[in-house]
């Protein structure tokens, strides 16, 4: 994950201004077409519909059909609910055929009826044929979302800083982050973003088909049930110390909503507004408790960690209880749990981190 690009505040005055002038409008009466791109079957009377956020609340005055998503997975949100985005960022880790969407994406895009196989063609976006892909390598492509002329950009997962959110809102309403800047949980993330496009019903009813899909998986494993798992880095070229993410971030945040025990290392930063500490080598006593350290990578790192003087202490390490995620790789990316990815990969992701368990 990367926190947007901060502009200069007059460099967004400037764009700003630019971006509403510069957008083409495009169509959003798709009678004579099949493409769901620029519809929403949302009812027009669930309008207008207020969301509150972080910075502030937005107001939907009417039925948005033109919707335009920036930043991880909030696409996944409208796609899951049958409508297609006209526009979405570009994946840029964990693509496995380099077309700029993850797999879930691509299967339910194909069952919506939209050619994958276009996708990133800027010829077929022009045309209406597919979403735009919004290029976020340097920060969001406000020229970009722009011209889709959206009705509403939604955002509840992401990092928008204020600038950010003041361009956007220059484009269309924007529906930002509820409380912490890339610490939106998946349900948060069904919820602003439904409730923004009329769809709060069948959001609430996506939550609940997620939660149960989710249970049933964790029920197939039941190792994991009272497993201490600590999501972890540990750069295989840096031995010295010992990175962790805390519960602000959704990978082991979506585990302790599950009920599963944390490490007691994650306990004592409960409070900590860091997304991601670090813990001295020296220190290595604090991971006693830890049963599985989830990392990304490959095996090769096992027997480096094993080795090493101060890291090979640690029981889990000593054990080999390393569940390794293929780095850039979607299941890695799975790890941040998305609406379409639950479906797609939660019991095989439970799988990998309930193997080292059933090796013991």
């Amino acid at each position: 994950m990367r926190i947007s690009r901060i502009l200069g505040i007059g460099a967004v005055a400037v764009m700003a201004v630019g971006l509403a002038a510069c957008a083409t409008p495009a169509p959003s009466d798709s009678s004579d077409s099949d493409s769901l791109i620029g519809t929403n079957p949302a009812s027009a009377d669930a309008f207008p519909v207020t969301v509150e956020h972080f910075f502030g609340e937005t107001t939907i005055s009417e039925k948005p059909d033109r919707i335009a998503t920036v930043n991880w997975a909030n696409h996944e949100v409208p796609l899951a609910l049958g409508v297609v985005p006209v526009g979405m960022s570009k994946v840029a880790w964990g693509d496995d055929d380099d077309n700029g969407v993850l797999p879930w994406v691509e299967d339910k895009l194909d069952e919506l009826g939209i050619d994958v196989s276009l996708m990133g063609d800027k010829d077929a976006e022009k045309a209406g044929e597919v979403p735009v892909l919004f290029d976020e390598a340097d920060g969001i492509d406000f020229e970009a979302v722009a011209d889709t002329s959206p009705d509403v950009i939604l955002a509840s997962y992401s990092g928008l800083t204020q600038e950010d959110y003041d361009t956007l809102s220059k484009i269309a309403p924007v529906v930002a982050y509820p409380e912490v800047a890339w610490g939106t949980s998946v349900q948060d993330m069904i919820t602003l973003n439904s409730e923004a496009i009329g769809l709060a019903d069948e959001g609430e009813a996506l939550i609940e088909d997620l939660d149960a899909q989710t249970q049933a998986a964790l029920d197939a494993h039941p190792a994991l049930k009272d497993a201490k798992l600590l999501f972890s880095y540990i750069d295989p070229n840096d031995l010295s110390q010992v990175g962790y993410y805390t519960r602000i971030d959704t990978r082991p945040g979506f585990l302790l909503e599950l009920g599963l025990p944390e490490p007691q290392v994650v306990a004592d930063n409960a409070d900590s507004t860091d997304f991601y500490l670090m813990v001295s080598a020296e220190e290595v006593e604090k991971f006693d408790d830890v049963d599985v350290f989830i990392t990304y990578g490959d095996e090769s790192i096992i027997p480096l960690l094993q080795a090493d003087p101060l890291l090979g202490k640690i029981p889990a390490i000593a054990a080999g209880n390393i569940a390794i995620l293929p780095d850039a790789s979607p299941m890695a990316n799975s790890a941040n749990p998305s609406p379409l990815s639950i479906p797609w990969g939660i019991d095989d992701y439970f799988a990998i981190l309930e193997a080292p368990l059933l090796d013991e």
